[in-house]
């Protein structure tokens, strides 16, 4: 047997007590070490400063049944990382009430979701709830992250950049727009699950009545000739990451999901029109080649053919 240990071995070492005397350590944040002596200097300076403004923008994004574009789905989820995925929804007259709920009940201030019909047209509800407003598009010219294979990459949960083109400064729904979009997509300051970093950015253009997204990476040189100094903006480059997509706005609604009308867009045609108009051109094809093929016979009929005058000499 192995011998016993001391009584005063076996008692548990007391605590050492905090020197009083001893600097108290600084304040760790995203940006650098803070002193608690700063910290105070600045409370006492700004005694609203413990009511500022914190952004707690949460993003629900979900889709409907039977979608096909679920890829595209899960690009947008993995670029925010301020957003929560949550189960499919049945896409019916009903659906506002259901997705209000859903939102409140995860805790979100806006919703992404993704409404197929007829398992070829894509529409995306884009919704502050919930008081409003939302907005509805018809998607258009989708190509996701692995369909493109570009060369851009960047870090994931990093902040992107937003910017946008002039023209959203040009009529009061393209402001909403602009509005709700910067909202949405801007991931919010030290959010936990995004890091401190902008290496990339999201690009929002009008061209021809329609909003393109586009994401780039920011790409700076690291090698040692070719360090970049601080502030150096002319050696950096921009590489598309993906996804892309196009979209086209429908209306803009006063509510979430539904209510008054604020804005409709005249220009816009439904893709079932659009079938339907390429269906009318094919039969109308085929009624010219009907009509030809009877004017044919009709003229064969009245200019009969005289007959040939050795067109019995091999018979005998």
């Amino acid at each position: 047997m192995g011998k016993k240990r001391k009584r005063s071995e076996t008692q548990t070492a007391e605590p050492t007590k905090k020197d009083e005397g001893a600097p108290e350590r600084p304040k760790r944040t995203l940006l650098g070490w803070k002193d608690k002596e700063e910290v105070k200097n600045q409370s006492e300076s700004n005694p609203d400063s413990s009511h500022f403004f914190r952004n707690k923008e949460k993003v629900m994004v979900t889709c409907s049944r039977r979608i096909n574009y679920r890829h595209l789905m899960l690009n947008m989820v993995s670029l925010l990382p301020h957003c929560k995925k949550d189960n499919k929804v049945e896409s019916r007259s009903s659906k506002g009430a259901t997705l209000n709920e859903l939102i409140e009940l995860r805790g979100c201030s806006s919703a992404l979701f993704f409404e197929c019909r007829k398992h070829q047209d894509l529409y995306l509800w884009m919704a502050k709830c919930p008081s409003g407003p939302s907005v509805k598009f018809l998607v258009n010219a989708v190509h996701t992250m692995e369909e493109l294979k570009l060369t851009g990459n960047h870090l994931k949960g990093s902040r992107p950049l937003l910017t946008f083109s002039g023209n959203f400064e040009k009529d009061a729904h393209w402001k909403l727009l602009k509005e709700m979009i910067t909202q949405i997509f801007g991931t919010p300051k030290e959010h936990r699950k995004s890091k401190p970093y902008h290496d990339h950015v999201f690009v929002f253009s009008i061209v021809d009545d329609h909003i393109w997204f586009r994401n780039y990476q920011i790409s700076v040189p690291h090698n040692e000739s070719d360090k970049m100094i601080r502030g150096g903006l002319d050696k950096m480059t921009l590489v598309e990451v993906g996804p892309r997509f196009c979209l086209n706005p429908i209306k803009i609604f006063a509510g979430s999901f539904g209510g008054p009308t604020l804005y409709e867009n005249p220009f816009y045609v439904s893709p079932n029109q659009i079938r339907a108009m390429e269906k009318r051109q094919k039969a109308g094809k085929y009624a010219k080649k009907v009509k030809a093929k009877t004017r044919r016979k009709m003229h064969e009929l009245s200019n009969p053919l005289e007959p040939d005058e050795f067109a019995d000499m091999w018979r005998e």
